[in-house]
């Protein structure tokens, strides 16, 4: 009788290895196991909170959503100096009146020294990676992408200083509004100072 060749007998025994391999995977899948799974980042995940509509055993009503206080007092998401302003003066939160850019400061905000020192460092943290720290439109940025082309801000020096304030409130072409990182008061300063530079311009242009 011959007996099978050793190739033969390790080839059935690769099979049979393979098939024992491809059993045990298919258990693993799906099986419930009591050890806590990996989370390399929990903290967001696992937060002592309630989620919307989840109930909650603190409050007698069961809820965990809660109503306003009672005599709770809407607030201006903005405000000015810690003072908070309605929101029916377009002016100030719009730059607007009578459905036009305004050209001037509101009433609220005064054309002083801190003003300008405050837009001058608001400007530089937020717009200079843009517009360059002069306002010529050639900040950092376009160096590094021919799709971006910011505003020089010398070759619109009668662009209403509304206007200039409602690129930071709503946007202005693609750039994004910047109305949750300034306040109200802090856009009205940047407006401010880009006016400051435009007359700087003007001033050494004209000499």
């Amino acid at each position: 009788m011959q007996m099978p060749s050793n190739r033969w007998f390790r080839g059935i025994l690769m099979f049979g290895a393979a098939l024992v391999a491809g059993g045990v995977l298919a258990g693993c899948r799906g099986q419930l196991s009591e050890s806590p799974p990996i989370h390399p980042n929990p903290n967001m995940d696992f937060q002592k909170r309630y989620d919307p509509q989840e109930p909650s055993t603190f409050f007698s009503d069961g809820r965990a959503m809660r109503k306003p206080v009672a005599g709770t007092v809407a607030r201006p998401p903005h405000s000015v100096k810690g003072k908070t302003f309605v929101k029916n003066d377009p002016h100030l939160y719009t730059g607007m009146v009578n459905g036009k850019f305004a050209n001037k400061l509101p009433k609220q905000i005064k054309l002083t020294d801190a003003l300008l020192k405050r837009g001058q460092n608001r400007y530089n943290i937020f717009c200079t990676a843009c517009h360059g720290k002069t306002g010529n439109g050639k900040g950092v940025v376009t160096l590094y992408s021919s799709g971006i082309n910011p505003r020089n801000f010398h070759e619109v020096r009668t662009i209403a200083l509304g206007q200039i304030y409602s690129a930071m409130f709503k946007g202005a072409g693609t750039m994004k509004p910047y109305n949750s990182q300034l306040t109200v008061e802090d856009r009205w300063a940047v407006a401010a100072y880009v006016r400051a530079l435009q007359l700087t311009r003007k001033s050494f242009a004209s000499r």
